[in-house]
């Protein structure tokens, strides 16, 4: 049995498109960017961390698979928007403009850890302020890294695009499933 490091419905979701079943099961690690760690070494920490406080949680040798996706902007992580304010200050950043969308995954048994990475690159059209409160006033925005859901309403904001869209969504398939074959987790 795989067991999946996350409370994200995405995550979940995509697990089950490719056919692996496994169980949810949280932790409470504060994601926090130490001030000299690039945003992909955060990725990687955070990833690792979440993997660990789930695995401690369980009988040894069990798989756990955790991921850490996080939209990045000049190497600044964005994060999940606090408020409506924070959000608007986040999205005019991001309109008109090339950002990365990384995807940290990690894979658990025992001692034994795999992990890999996916970076996406998005391009927005420019966002006008009304667009950005009717999608704040959506709800899609709130817990989500950048502020958007990819396979939401934001779709329609990406006039470039390059890399994963699951990868977007907070779970890479190709990399996931690669790095479970490689591991030995899947036959």
């Amino acid at each position: 049995m795989l067991y999946l490091a996350s409370a994200s419905p995405r995550r979940t979701q995509l697990l089950t498109q490719l056919g692996i079943q496994h169980q949810v099961v949280t932790s409470d690690v504060v994601e926090l960017r130490d001030e000299q760690e690039t945003a992909l070494a955060y990725g990687y920490r955070i990833s690792l961390a979440k993997a660990r406080a789930v695995a401690d949680q369980l009988p040894d040798q069990t798989w756990v698979l955790s991921a850490d996706t996080e939209v990045v902007l000049h190497d600044e992580t964005l994060g999940k928007p606090e408020n409506q304010s924070h959000f608007m200050q986040m999205m005019r950043r991001l309109s008109g403009q090339t950002h990365a969308v990384q995807t940290v995954i990690c894979l658990m048994r025992g001692n034994e850890c795999w992990q890999n990475h996916q970076l996406s690159l998005l391009t927005f059209r420019q966002l006008s302020d009304s667009e950005l409160e009717a999608y704040w006033l959506s709800g899609e925005a709130q817990g989500k890294a950048g502020g958007y859901d990819i396979q939401g309403r934001a779709q329609a904001w990406v006039s470039q695009f390059q890399g994963s869209y699951s990868g977007v969504m907070g779970l890479p398939l190709y990399e996931t499933e690669q790095l479970l074959r490689l591991a030995g987790c899947l036959e």
